[in-house]
This record gives C-alpha cells, sequence and structure tokens, in this order.
C-alpha cells in the first residue's frame, strides 16, 4: 500500500502520514523545499520499517503537474493526500491582488489541477482514495477571512462534484474540514484552546474517517454544528457580525 502525500511539509499532513506509515503505508511525500523533511522522514522509515520518496513538487506551477503525475507512476499509488494551503491576512490581500491571487491558485487552482489529473487514473482503474484538506472557512463568507474562506469553499464544492463523479467508480473523496489548528500557519493568532485541535489528533480521525468511507470529516467534531448555525444566520443579521 502506498499514500501520495502532497503538501508534505504541512503539521497535518506530516502527522497523517505518520499514522498512514504506522498502519504500514509506504509514503511518496511531495512540496517544496522538501529536503527540510529529510529528519521527519528517516525517523518515520526507522520507526515504522516503510519505504519513503521525497519529491519536489510546486502546486502554484501548473504546467508540471502531468509530468510531476507521470514521473511519480499514479498507477502505483493507492490513494492521495492533498494538504496544500496559503492564508494571508484579510486587509493584505485587498489591497494586493498578488496575495489575493496566491491564495486562490494554492487552496484551489493547483488542486484541482493536479487532482483532475489524478482523478481521470483512478477513475479508469476503478480504485483509488482522495484525502483533502479544505476548511470550515469555506461554509460561509465572513467579512474577516473571506478571500481565504471562499478559496476553501470553491475546494469544498469541486470535491463534492468530484465524489458524486468518481463514486460509481469505487474512489473514496474525502473533504477535512478543519477548525482551528495548531500549525505554523496559525502561529500568530490567538486561537481559542476548547476549540483548537493539534496535527496528531486530526491525522487519526482522518485516517479513521478513511477506513470509514466518511464523505467530510468536521475536526474537531463541535465545528459541524458551530457552521450549522453560522450558515443559517439570516444575511441581514450576518452582514453585521464581525466573526
Amino acid at each position: 500500500m502506498k499514500l501520495l502525500v502532497i503538501g508534505a511539509k504541512s503539521d497535518i499532513a506530516i502527522a497523517t502520514a505518520r499514522v498512514f506509515a504506522q498502519n504500514g503505508y509506504d509514503l511518496i511525500l511531495a512540496g517544496r523545499n522538501i529536503s527540510e523533511l529529510i529528519l521527519d522522514a528517516n525517523d518515520i522509515k526507522i520507526r515504522y520499517s516503510i519505504n519513503i520518496e521525497l519529491v519536489e513538487f510546486d502546486i502554484e506551477q501548473f504546467e508540471t503537474h502531468e509530468n510531476f503525475v507521470k514521473n511519480i507512476n499514479v498507477n502505483i499509488i493507492d490513494g492521495v493526500l492533498i494538504s496544500v494551503g496559503y492564508m494571508q491576512e484579510q486587509k493584505v490581500c485587498e489591497k494586493n491582488f498578488n496575495e489575493t491571487l496566491r491564495t486562490i491558485n494554492v487552496n484551489f487552482t493547483g488542486v484541482v489541477s493536479i487532482l483532475n489529473i489524478i482523478a481521470n487514473i483512478f477513475e479508469n482503474r476503478k480504485s483509488g482514495f482522495i484525502i483533502a484538506i479544505s476548511s470550515v472557512a469555506g461554509d460561509r463568507g465572513r467579512k474577516t477571512n473571506y478571500i481565504y474562506g471562499s478559496s476553501k469553499a470553491g475546494l469544498s464544492a469541486y470535491l463534492s462534484g468530484l465524489r458524486g463523479r468518481l463514486f460509481s467508480s469505487q474512489v473514496q473523496v474525502l473533504t477535512v474540514k478543519p477548525g482551528f489548528v495548531n500549525t505554523r500557519m496559525t502561529e500568530k493568532l490567538k486561537l481559542p484552546e476548547k476549540l483548537t485541535a493539534e496535527p496528531e489528533d486530526i491525522a487519526d480521525a482522518i485516517f479513521k474517517a478513511y477506513k470509514n468511507r466518511n464523505n467530510i470529516l468536521y475536526y474537531l467534531q463541535i465545528w459541524k454544528y458551530i457552521m450549522l448555525i453560522i450558515k443559517h444566520i439570516p444575511e441581514f443579521i450576518f452582514k453585521r457580525l464581525s466573526i
């Protein structure tokens, strides 16, 4: 069994890779400056006696995606985990379109580009699984984070449609929607302790959801109900809220 991890340098990705390795999966870890993961990769390899390959990959370089898939031979992998993400401050994105564009390209366009290629292969062979990290931020556009949120909303909608398309081909598509998580991306934010998860905990939840063939995973689970409430706030009230 083999798992391809795209965006392998993220805290959630490496934690999830460890869980899959613990359960006997060989790993292909792909990302930018992937050599920074050598120590983690060696630790996982020794600890769980599995094979690991490190591959350079930039989700924003769309023109390289076809060759990337050919070079790693997706036909020999069982599934893919995509955990790329970019979150810039809302105010910065409002004034700098390059930051807005990067947010969209990393969180949505790049993921769509690579998954379109991988999905075709999985569909043709009628097997495989796709796990992608979206966000609860995509469930509704909030004035304080709507550029990042809209990129994740697009991803969640894409994954929903892809799930329907691949269902008859026995290909599982799992959308992961974390709330607050203690990661390098959020280290400058003041996060509410009771609503904040650790990467290791969400990694365990992801593997369990994959084994149970779930469609969507909210984590912490309470976020499912928080977002249900937020989605049902009338717009004439919601537009006045600073959340």
